[in-house]
């Protein structure tokens, strides 16, 4: 298995996680009923999906509080009855939902309600405490992050938590949590289409755990989706136009310029046996020493997909430089086309 250090913690973690923001199933705006998850799930199949992937010893699992408005945080809960040992577990607090209607209501980052989320969470997870409990809200005000890191080294003081980490793509707001020794994992952006060096740096700079949420880019980079085969299940939160960050899809089509650039790498991520999944991935862990990157899953397939790409570790430096040349020649081609 390919291992890697969850950060200054000196966890040691496989190199994969599992992202569980789809197994959560479905939840929506409270004002407007728009969905926030990937569609109906089989719990079932998710909690296989989640044994599966510890039987290839994958050791760290993604979550947060507000996937499916707490589900996702239960089916891991059950899934690792008798198996807690095996699991580092980090989840998210600061989007507030209610259990029961499945709705986002908004966000919190109060004393009081982190406490209270933490304990909703360590409910939900039935255990003890939280390996790495991370901040949602990445765009918070920064005057304002002092006091939630200090709620966090709190609860790392009491045991309810053993580390803790941001989920944002602003390196300015990372770098107030880095600074803590506490302070082991940033969670950002990063894929072949979402180059984030900065953040990279950062994370290299302070000892920290790169965590990569988007590895797949919401599904683009499986290959599965085109103009012809797109989304099609109206829950999907791919299926929405009105989300500034949501540009890998809209109306449950992938982005045009994104598919051009991918077909022009397809032959570099797919060498060696890789499918264009596991290519991705490899282009990701050749990125840096840091990166931990978190495909979601829904099914063992899935999994078994993910997982088969450590076998084929990171990609070369001369296939990397070929990508970037490549990527940036075809968005140059997909615009002049165009004009």
């Amino acid at each position: 298995m390919f291992r890697r250090k969850l950060g200054k913690s000196g966890l040691d973690v496989s190199a994969l996680g599992m992202g569980c923001w789809a197994i959560g199933g479905p939840w929506h705006d409270a004002l407007t009923g728009e969905p926030y998850g990937w569609g109906k799930v089989d719990d079932r199949e998710s909690i296989a999906a989640i044994h599966c992937a510890i039987d290839y010893g994958i050791n760290f699992i993604d979550t947060s509080d507000n996937y499916g408005a707490g589900h996702s945080e239960e089916v891991i809960g059950q899934a690792l009855q008798g198996r807690r040992d095996r699991m580092i577990i980090a989840t998210k607090f600061g989007h507030v939902t209610n259990e029961h209607t499945k709705e986002a209501l908004g966000q919190n980052a109060s004393a009081e309600y982190i406490r209270l989320a933490c304990e909703a969470s360590l409910r939900r997870l039935n255990t003890d405490y939280i390996d790495l409990y991370q901040f949602h809200i990445g765009d918070y005000p920064e005057h304002l992050a002092q006091e939630v890191k200090a709620v966090l080294e709190e609860l790392v003081q009491e045991g309810k938590v053993r580390y803790f980490g941001w989920s944002t793509d602003f390196p300015n707001r990372a770098e107030i949590f880095a600074q803590s020794p506490y302070c082991t994992a940033i969670q950002h952006e990063l894929n072949l289409f979402r180059n984030n060096t900065d953040m990279l740096n950062l994370c290299e700079k302070y000892h920290l755990s790169s965590i990569n949420r988007g590895p797949l880019a919401m599904g683009l980079l499986t290959g599965k989706y085109s103009e012809e085969i797109t989304v099609a299940d109206p829950k999907d939160i791919r299926r929405r136009n009105n989300l500034d960050w949501l540009e890998y899809f809209k109306d449950g089509i992938p982005s045009p310029v994104m598919t051009h650039q991918l077909q022009a790498i397809r032959d570099i991520l797919t060498s060696n046996g890789r499918t264009l999944t596991q290519g991705a991935l490899a282009w990701i862990w050749a990125k840096s020493d840091t990166t931990l990157p978190i495909p979601g899953f829904r099914t063992v397939q899935q999994v078994i997909e993910n997982a088969e790409a450590i076998k084929f570790g990171p990609l070369t430096p001369v296939e990397m430089a070929q990508i970037s040349q490549l990527m940036t020649d075809s968005a140059e081609s997909w615009k002049e086309e165009r004009t």
